[in-house]
């Protein structure tokens, strides 16, 4: 009997789990670690956030799924991998710390043959001093929705918030990232459009300055360097698209921007330019940058070999090119294939928890040598894509010998869909739906845009709302293994 631990139980590592389970049967063992005792779908988390969603709808209790699926669960984090084992020990082990209440705190090892990283990010609030509170937790003066709990607590600050202004009160908001190196902007894109529309049903519009604040050198970037698509039959760019978006919802905007500083009411930001300047708001959403939740990798003889299997930012090293060098030589053909660890063949990183070869935006910085630019999003239909084909890899691995065909699902041959809510309501609600091949640019086989615009699309409207919405039910739907769950698509 093969053992698979899973560590992490969100989009990338539940997929995984899931599709594992069904595949190996009762013959083996699939073992999820993940600190958290519900799935979160984290895309609606941005309606929890303007009071249109209940914490309730967006999650669901993991345990009773992993029963009925035949998986063993640990609600506890990951502390540290041996994949060589230990003196006196042959078998690999990875080192897990409880997180519920009955064993919180306790330790133990479980012993693996095949391991999956799907950690996710660790929420780096404290990279931005005053964006965290100095213990790796979000600090008092703005409000986030990475987390059901997190947007649950900015849900109530704009009640207040919305308070003041019918009381007379105008109020600023500022949305975006709050540190140069940031990812995820797409949040902050989606938050910031429904606040907006939050505030004209509410009757307040008038009463609010709103201002995106972003670390993109041009808005639409995206962290994906941009793309051109299709919108009513012509070609336009995401840069074009965006700003036609914020101008005519008469949102401001400052970008390329890196914040440096967070205070009570205001934030100190450096520009791409070298300047450096202020921002007030009574009201602030900023997304914190990611890094990896900090594994250690120990050999056999107890010497710490973190830096062998993870990159500086914490991320697993997998089948990528991570010596591209300059900008200039990066290629499509960098990023992984298989996200099988170079190093322990047995190792297999899934979603954000695999570290990327390089940018997908052009790296740029300020003249004081400040990094300020997006990092490449693995979020969403990327993750499960990749989970599932992880699970493929481990599962034929099993059954057919280490030396089993890998099955890959490479970023620069994969094509994404996203549909980013701009306000939610039956009637009134709009999302701009957008479809990108590849998700990585691939200048070779597409000179100029890098991209296919014949699936490269999008547009807005309240059709995109209803899809989005019926996503939100359909994605609960699979992760909860209800029947048919396999038939919906990642």
């Amino acid at each position: 009997m093969a053992r698979l631990v899973v560590l992490g139980g969100g989009v990338a590592g539940h997929t995984t789990a899931t599709f594992a389970a069904k595949w190996l049967g009762s013959q083996h063992e699939v073992v999820v670690v993940t600190p958290n005792s519900k799935w979160n779908w984290i895309p609606s988390n941005i309606w929890v956030g303007v009071g249109q969603m209940s914490k309730e709808e967006v999650t669901f209790d993991l345990a009773p799924v992993y029963e009925k699926a035949g998986i063993i669960y640990h609600q506890a984090k990951a502390v540290s991998i041996n994949p060589e084992g230990k003196d006196g020990s042959e078998n690999a082990f990875v080192t897990i710390e409880y997180t519920d209440k009955e064993k919180s705190g306790q330790v133990e090892t479980i012993e693996y043959d095949y391991l999956v990283n799907a950690t996710g990010p660790k929420l780096n609030f404290d990279a931005t001093p005053g964006l965290g509170d100095g213990a790796g937790q979000m600090g008092e003066h703005t409000v986030s929705v990475c987390t059901a709990d997190h947007a649950v607590h900015a849900s109530h600050e704009l009640e207040k918030t919305i308070e003041k202004m019918k009381a007379g009160e105008r109020q600023k908001f500022l949305i975006g990232t709050g540190h140069g190196m940031c990812t995820c902007q797409g949040a902050a894109f989606e938050y910031i459009f429904n606040i907006e529309h939050e505030l004209n049903k509410a009757g307040v519009r008038d009463m609010a300055d709103m201002k995106w604040i972003s670390n993109e050198s041009f808005l639409g970037d995206f962290g994906m360097g941009g793309l051109h698509m299709k919108v009513g039959g012509y070609v336009v760019s995401s840069k074009l698209f965006a700003e036609s978006l914020y101008a005519e919802r008469n949102i401001e905007w400052l970008i390329g921007a890196h914040t440096s500083k967070v205070e009570a009411g205001k934030l100190e930001y450096e520009l791409l330019d070298g300047s450096k300047g202020e921002e007030e708001f009574d009201f602030a959403m900023l997304i914190p940058p990611f890094a990896g939740v900090g594994l250690k990798a120990y050999a056999k003889d107890g010497a710490d070999i973190t830096d062998t299997v993870f990159a500086p930012n914490g991320f697993m090293k997998v089948d990528a090119n991570y010596n591209a060098g300059a900008y200039e030589n990066w290629k499509a053909s960098d990023w992984p294939r298989t996200y099988q660890n170079p190093t322990f063949k047995n190792m297999f990183a899934a979603g954000i928890a695999f570290a990327p070869p390089h940018l997908i935006s052009k790296p740029m910085s300020s003249p004081n040598g400040t990094p300020i630019n997006p990092t490449p999003p693995r979020t969403g239909m990327p993750s499960g894509i990749i989970g599932k084909a992880v699970a493929y890899s481990v599962c034929d691995m099993i059954k057919k010998g280490d030396d089993a065909h890998l099955h890959e699902a490479s970023m620069a041959e994969m094509g994404a869909a996203c549909v980013a809510s701009a306000g939610k309501g039956v009637f009134s609600g709009t999302a701009a739906a957008m479809t990108v091949f590849p998700v990585v640019p691939d200048f070779e086989k597409y000179p100029g845009t890098g991209r296919d615009t014949d699936y490269t699309f999008g547009e807005i409207g309240l059709a995109g709302h209803w899809i989005k919405h019926i996503l939100h039910y359909l994605f609960i739907y699979k992760a909860k293994l209800n029947p048919g769950w396999t038939l919906i698509p990642e």
